[in-house]
């Protein structure tokens, strides 16, 4: 092992040290991953290296991207997550027969299925999918939550999705629950401006799943929804009619009758 190995060794001792406290400084445990981010660089360990690693290098690399991860989530960090997510992948599935299986594997495979339905990427979800084996995909319950959000949002169960928040696997689920929830009350808000003129404020926070009337003014302020006296939401669409201009009759009997003496001159 050379010392430049060492040296990772020793920051990720450091980072697992604060990641495991009970309130972790999440800003330190970034720049103790940026520095260990360095060190990979100039080592074998990196899936993009030409040189073959040892087995404790694999799993040390494996052990930092997955603390990457989880702290990205922490600090709502998306771009960051998905780099993590992205090297991580290599060692659960191009080097499966060469590692021991994580803890934290079907958890951290699970978040970023639900990272692709929040956001919209659904044949990547798909793509993702197809690279599980078929027992760890009906069975797991990391993989099991995301899977049944995506049928529910195919069948347009979006109570179902709205009600799957309170039984995620894992805390760390809860930022891409928010954002798909968001997602969906956003179409929700537009389905509504299209079919109704207006609607209460009752029946628009049971539509939009709040737990109360408040959390459905926050959102319809956000939305420039004006709630009147009688408590209800008015839209003022303006409706995309085409004019249609009268024909000035006058006009074309004028050109009629010009273009006949053209025939007449023409004879």
């Amino acid at each position: 092992m050379s010392s430049s190995f060492d040296e990772i060794k020793n920051l990720y001792q450091t980072l697992k040290t604060e990641w495991n406290k009970k309130k972790p400084d999440f800003k330190q445990c970034n720049n103790i991953l940026l520095q260990i981010k360095v060190g990979m660089t100039k080592h074998t360990f990196l899936p993009t290296s030409n040189v073959e690693a040892s087995q404790k290098e694999y799993l040390l690399a494996r052990d930092i991207l997955e603390v990457g991860v989880q702290c990205s989530i922490a600090m709502h960090d998306i771009p960051s997550f998905e780099r993590y997510m992205a090297q991580l992948k290599c060692y659960y599935l191009d080097y499966r027969d060469k590692l021991p299986e994580s803890a934290n594997q079907y958890h951290l495979l699970g978040l970023n299925l639900l990272f692709l339905l929040s956001q919209n990427r659904v044949a990547e979800f798909h793509t993702e999918l197809e690279l599980l084996p078929y027992d760890i995909v009906q069975t797991n319950t990391y993989i099991k939550h995301p899977v049944a959000l995506e049928q529910y949002l195919m069948e347009g169960s979006y109570n179902k999705i709205f009600q799957a928040k309170s039984n995620v696997p894992s805390d760390t689920y809860n930022f891409f629950m928010n954002i798909l929830s968001n997602t969906l009350r956003n179409e929700i808000a537009e389905c509504l401006q299209k079919a109704y003129k207006k609607v209460s404020i009752n029946s628009a926070t049971k539509m939009l799943n709040f737990n109360s009337t408040n959390e459905t003014n926050d959102f319809a302020k956000k939305k420039n929804w004006i709630l009147g006296q009688d408590g209800y939401y008015v839209f003022h669409l303006e409706e995309e009619k085409k004019a249609v201009e009268p024909l000035p009759a006058l006009q074309i009997a004028d050109y009629a009758i010009h273009y006949a003496k053209e025939l007449e001159t023409i004879v």
